[in-house]
């Protein structure tokens, strides 16, 4: 009910400057909390609601502030009632512990409970564990000079009998708290975080109970200034605050049976590992911090998430961890020319310290396995909500096409322009040292005749050089540029000097020779892109189909943005949504999810539309 700090001090009726200690009372429902507090700092004003009835006066938490002793006194809701989120609601008792200087527990009963041992033994272990960094954070935060906790508040435990004596009272030797920490340690309960436990008891033989006792213990706790100093209302204000920002959340399975009365999943992080099932160890709301998840014990590999992560070995060994992704070459070319580059050199495992470390197709045969060469495999957990993973599983034939932005309407409509420059590009690739690239070549060495898109360049096997096809229409063997006894194709010029023996003594032999080899595979490997592509193992029908799927807008058909109207020109590309099928530009399209319903099981580019509609696409 109060909305910020201004409200917290103008409910209380007390000064923004005035400093303050803060009191709390817990205990069982029942056990006359509000009625102890009424009496103990507002002579028995009903500031705190009292009632007769079955059910709890008191739900949630109630401040009051006494302007006698300076105090903010809180009242709390009782534990063992009837309640709903009672998770929720014990996780409150223990924000309000946090910030308080002072607790009471007040227990009406002839003996001292197990519960009360147990209660004060489980929020001292939670209080160490998960709120003192917060707290220590939030002083840094507001820039306070008063640490908000280095030790948490004192405790009266507040004993109220009719038939029995109090405790200690049998022998005077005997000291109440000494009889209370034995009994602690009874129950393996270590109540550490608290400052001080101070016993005071009260025997009613005839009602009204006697409070004066309590007030005194009270007034001389406030006095004592050595663990906790006042502090402005706008402080405490701000520490509820805080803890009640990062330890807020559902907690899962309100109905579980806990042995503890502050388990950590009260104010552990929920979030769960897909993989292993193994809950996160942070605590709640770390992400907004930008703190990633993290799990105790080790992940599986799950090939649903495919949640391997592959690191450079060399790297490792030099003491660094670093990760690499196995990613297609990247290609600032035509979109037929990625294919090609893809289709040729497969996918690169790069390195950003060792450069590119593996290529799937650099050697063709024999090509080992990089897991058992170059990297290292870690098999990491897979949080809700990211899809790290996904976004670079070597899935080949979905990440080649879905990682184009453009694609003719089908492989068999392709003009003869792209296929030539697919051609030539990949001729360069594979070509020997001493062959000059096809992009140097604008015309035939012997009779200067300048080559049009479509005209096929030759080379000629013993210079290097490129004719026209009727300059290098002869072929001789050429084993002194490593292409053994068959003939092959030459220029004019060379065939005529065929008995001159060529100066290549100065090429590197090693290199030459791997050079030729892939040449020879290559001339497998004919002009036109469906070529490229079987040679590649990527069926043509593979590449066909998922192209361009059916249900999908043809390109030339799309003009404009489905959503905004926006016109495509060549600066504005077009993307189509996975879902419907229809074109958009970047902006109108830039949601990734999962559309099972036409085959794509991970996160891809969904248009605004879609991503709004709830439920599975």
């Amino acid at each position: 009910k109060v909305r910020n700090e201004e409200d917290f001090i103008k409910k209380l009726d007390c000064s923004p400057d005035q400093h303050l200690k803060v009191v709390s009372i817990f205990g069982n429902t029942g056990d006359g909390k509000s009625h102890t507090l009424n009496h103990t700092f507002f002579y028995g004003r009903e500031v705190f609601k009292t009632s007769p009835a079955q059910e709890s006066c008191t739900v949630g938490v109630w401040a009051a502030y006494d302007p006698v002793r300076k105090v903010v006194v809180i009242d709390t809701e009782g534990l063992l009632g009837a309640t709903v989120n009672l998770s929720q609601r014990t996780r409150l008792l223990l924000k309000v512990l946090a910030i308080s200087d002072l607790v009471i527990y007040r227990t009406r009963a002839d003996r001292l409970h197990n519960d009360l041992f147990k209660f004060l033994g489980d929020a001292s272990e939670a209080y160490l564990k998960h709120f003192t960094k917060e707290l220590k954070a939030t002083t840094a935060r507001c820039g306070l000079d008063v640490p908000l906790s280095t030790l948490g508040p004192g405790v009266i435990i507040f004993h109220e009998t009719v038939y029995t004596k109090l405790l200690g009272s049998d022998h005077p030797s005997e000291v109440p708290e000494k009889l209370i920490q034995d009994r602690f340690r009874k129950l393996s309960c270590f109540p550490e975080a608290f400052s001080s436990i101070h016993y005071k008891g009260t025997r009613t033989y005839n009602p009204p109970t006697d409070f004066s006792g309590l007030r005194r213990a009270v007034e001389q706790q406030l006095e004592n200034n050595t663990t906790r100093s006042p502090r402005q209302p706008g402080v405490i204000y701000k520490a509820l605050k805080a803890l009640s920002d990062r330890f807020s959340g559902e907690i899962p399975d309100d109905q579980m049976a806990h042995s503890s009365f502050f388990p950590d999943e009260y104010f552990t992080c929920s979030s769960v590992c897909l993989s292993c099932g193994c809950g996160c160890k942070k605590s709640m709301n770390h992400a907004k911090e930008g703190v990633p998840h993290e799990s105790k014990s080790r992940c599986r590999y799950s090939h649903q998430y495919d949640n391997r992560v592959y690191t450079c070995k060399a790297c490792y060994e030099r003491g660094m961890e670093v990760s690499v992704v196995p990613k297609t070459s990247a290609s600032t070319d035509s979109p037929w020319l990625g294919l090609a580059k893809y289709a040729w050199s497969g996918y690169v495992i790069e390195c950003p310290n060792c450069g590119v470390v593996y290529r799937s197709r650099q050697y063709w045969f024999g090509n080992q396995d990089p897991v058992n060469t170059v990297v290292r495999t870690e098999i990491e957990h897979v949080w809700p909500g990211t899809d790290g993973f996904l976004k670079d599983n070597n899935n080949a034939a979905q990440r080649l096409l879905d990682g184009m932005n453009f694609m003719a309407q089908s492989v068999s409509e392709l003009s003869l322009g792209p296929t030539k420059a697919v051609t030539s590009w990949l001729t360069d690739q594979i070509a020997p040292a001493y062959w000059r690239p096809n992009s140097q070549i604008l015309s035939c060495n012997k009779c200067n005749t300048p080559f049009k898109d479509n005209d096929t360049k030759h080379h000629c096997r013993a210079c290097g050089e490129g004719f026209c096809d009727g300059c290098s229409s002869k072929t001789r063997p050429v084993p002194e540029r490593g292409w053994g006894p068959a003939p092959v194709r030459v220029c004019d010029n060379c065939y005529e000097n065929r008995g001159i023996q060529l100066d290549v003594a100065e090429l590197p032999s090693d290199e030459e020779g791997g050079t030729l080899i892939a040449r020879k595979v290559g001339e497998a490997v004919q002009n036109t892109l469906g070529a490229v592509v079987t040679a590649m193992d990527i069926p043509l029908g593979l590449v066909k189909d998922a192209a361009r799927p059916a249900y999908w807008v043809p390109d030339h058909e799309i003009l404009h943005c489905h959503n905004c109207r926006k016109e495509f020109s060549i600066k504005l590309s077009k993307h189509h949504c996975r879902a419907c099928g229809q074109g958009f530009c970047d902006e109108c399209s830039h949601d990734r999810r999962a559309v099972p319903s036409r085959g794509w099981d991970h996160p891809v580019r969904v248009c605004f539309n879609c991503n709004k509609k709830p439920g599975d696409l």
